[in-house]
This record gives structure tokens, sequence and C-alpha cells, in this order.
């Protein structure tokens, strides 16, 4: 049966075990323990040395009653000694985990809360199934979306993290981040807070507040920059541009990255959409069903991931943008795209200008009813 005055906080994601420790602490402290009763336990380096003085000092704490306080909690914090690893596999520290763990089972005097935030730990290890048993566990691992993951695993994981922080979040600001962030808890957490703290508690970070303050990356940008094309928003395409060639981006990687796979995707989908009468999806996620109810002859040549199934989320976004521009504006907007490509590989005028000039024929003609 587990107790109300353990704790263990592990898994495989380092930022992430630091950050729901820190705020479990601080919780614990204010609720039970009092500004004197807090006790810290950590190693700089966990060699045996200072994994076993570290165990030895924990045990000491445990045993040891409150100082000008009610309660103490000891915290063992952020220990890798727990892992597979050289320290690890002592069989001092074994030992000395053995030593710990009996004092555990034993039970705690009363007013002593002990915690354990720990990174990686090896499962198969007698102190990680018994103290697993007898505390309150949490698990912080890296987020596992399989070998079939898509763009949108990735944006729903990041609507769902703002979620469970009470933080409004449009999801046209979750792919913004997700493109220049990606899955890494850690500056996503940061880029979080600080996009919280921008919009304040009554507002929801949107899109714009996002591609304002997280930082500019060569994936966001060429996100960016299809966007801009896609929404037919010449002032921000010409902006991301700008951003892009300052960062160093070669124009031919330009447009063979973010410019061409756009109007090909918009052309793509503009042709679908008519020939078959489908409605464009309100979300870029819905559009794999419709993909599935075309037959294979209709859907065979379109653009897929590296393992060979459909980029359905990207031609989703696609389709959700379509209605911008007409196919007979699409086609001559791919045709232009060929022929900077040459311009460019001939070397014969400047490419930030070649670009500029192209991005303003491909986005700034609004011939098309929206």
């Amino acid at each position: 049966m587990n107790s109300s005055s353990l704790y263990f906080i592990t898994g495989n994601d380092e930022s992430e075990v630091r950050r729901v420790a820190q705020e479990k602490v601080l919780k614990l402290t204010q609720e039970d323990a009092g500004a004197f009763g807090l006790e810290i336990i950590e190693t700089g380096n966990d060699t045996v040395e200072t994994s076993l003085n570290a165990l030895e000092e924990t045990c000491q704490a445990l045993l040891t009653f409150p100082f000008l306080s009610s309660g103490k909690l000891v915290w063992l914090k952020n220990i890798t000694f727990l892992k597979d690893s050289p320290a690890g596999r002592s069989e001092a520290v074994q030992k000395g985990l053995e030593k710990l763990l009996s004092i555990l089972q034993e039970g705690l005097p009363k007013g002593i809360t002990f915690l354990i935030s720990a990174l990686e730990p090896d499962k198969r290890r007698t102190f990680f199934k018994g103290f697993s048993a007898l505390a309150t566990m949490t698990l912080c691992n890296q987020p596992d979306f399989g070998f079939q993951a898509t763009e949108e695993d990735i944006v729903q994981w990041i609507l769902e993290r703002a979620r469970s922080r009470n933080i409004r979040l449009e999801p046209q600001a979750a792919e913004v981040i997700a493109m220049r962030i990606g899955a890494e808890s850690g500056p996503v957490e940061i880029e979080l807070a600080k996009l919280a703290t921008a919009a304040g508690e009554e507002n929801t970070i949107t899109e714009v507040m996002a591609r304002n303050l997280v930082p500019m990356t060569r994936t966001g940008g060429i996100f960016d920059l299809s966007n801009a094309i896609s929404s037919r928003n010449l002032p921000l395409a010409l902006k991301v541009l700008k951003q892009l060639q300052g960062q160093g981006e070669t124009s031919i990687g330009i447009l063979l990255a973010a410019i061409v796979p756009t109007l090909r995707n918009l052309l793509l989908v503009k042709d679908l959409l008519q020939r078959h009468h489908l409605s464009p999806p309100s979300r870029a996620n819905f559009f794999a069903a419709t993909l599935q109810k075309l037959p294979p002859s209709e859907t065979s040549h379109l653009p897929r991931k590296k393992e060979g199934t459909l980029n359905a989320y990207g031609l989703g976004l696609a389709a959700m943008k379509a209605h911008h521009y007409s196919c007979d504006e699409l086609v001559k907007g791919f045709l232009a795209c060929r022929d900077t490509n040459q311009q460019l590989l001939q070397g014969a005028h400047a490419e930030d200008v070649l670009l500029t000039q192209l991005v303003l024929k491909i986005v700034g003609n609004h011939s098309c009813p929206k």
C-alpha cells in the first residue's frame, strides 16, 4: 500500500522530472513542512563515493526529527545512481539502497515526508520495485509517438501540456511551437510559460503571439513561410523570407524546402477538392479520413512520409487554405518556381531579389475569390 508521506518522481525526461519535482516540493513545503522543514540531498556527480554519502545522509535525515518545525521534507534530488550506470551497479551502492528501503518499509517517524526525484531508473533493481510499491509515483517520460508519428501528434501533445497547466492555446499557436521547438519538453515548457505570462490570465495564446515570441529556427521559419504563402498573407511572407535570408539560408534551399512543396500541396489538394466536390477540412488531421475514401488511383501521386504513408496532415493544412487560390494561379505559381530555380542555378541575378519577386508573383495577385 502506498504511503502518503513517500513520493517518487522519475522517468527518462530529465527536464520534466526536475520541473515536476520542484513543483511538488513547493506544494509540500507550503502545505505541510513549513519554512524550516526542507532538507535537500543531492550529488554533484554520481560516483560510487558520492552516491554512498548521499544515501547515508538520507538515512540520517529520515531518522532525525524536525527542528523548529512540525514537519520535515527530505528530498533526495535528481539522482542518477538508480540508473544502470557504474555507480548504480556498484555492490556498495546496492547495499546502501537496501538499507534505505528497509528504513522506509519499517515506516518513517511522524511528520517526516520523503521524496526522490531520479532519472531513468533501472526497473529491474530491488530498490525500484520496493520503493515504487511504497510511494506515490509520478512518471515523467519523453513522449513516444511511435514509428507512424505525424506533426499532428506533436501538436496535440503540446495542446495537452497547455491544458494541464490551464493555459489556453490556439491550435495554430501549437503548430508554430511544434514546428519551432518539436517534442522537447523542457524548451516547450519554457515557451509555454513565457507565452502565458505575455498573454495574461484572461487571454489566449494566439498564433501571432507564438510566431512573435517563440525563437525562430530553420524548420520553424520554413513552416512560417509555407503558412504565410498558403494563407496568402503577403506582408508575413515577405517578413519571414527576409528573416530566413538573414539567418543565412540559401535561396535555393528556401525555394525547394518551403515554396515549391507549398505550391505543390496546394495544387494537388485544390485539384482533388474540385474534381470530387469535397469540402475542405475544419482541422488538418481530419483530411486523412477524406483521403481514405478516395480510390488508390486518386492518391497514388500524393506526397508521402519516409515510411511510405500519405502525408495527410500536410495535405490537410493545404486543403484548409486552398480556397485562397484558383487552380490556374497555382499552376502559374508552380511554373514561376521552375523559372526562378533556373535563374538561381544560372546565378545571373541577385538571389534575394529573385525570391522576393517570386513571392510577390505568387502571393500578391488576389484575383481568386476568397
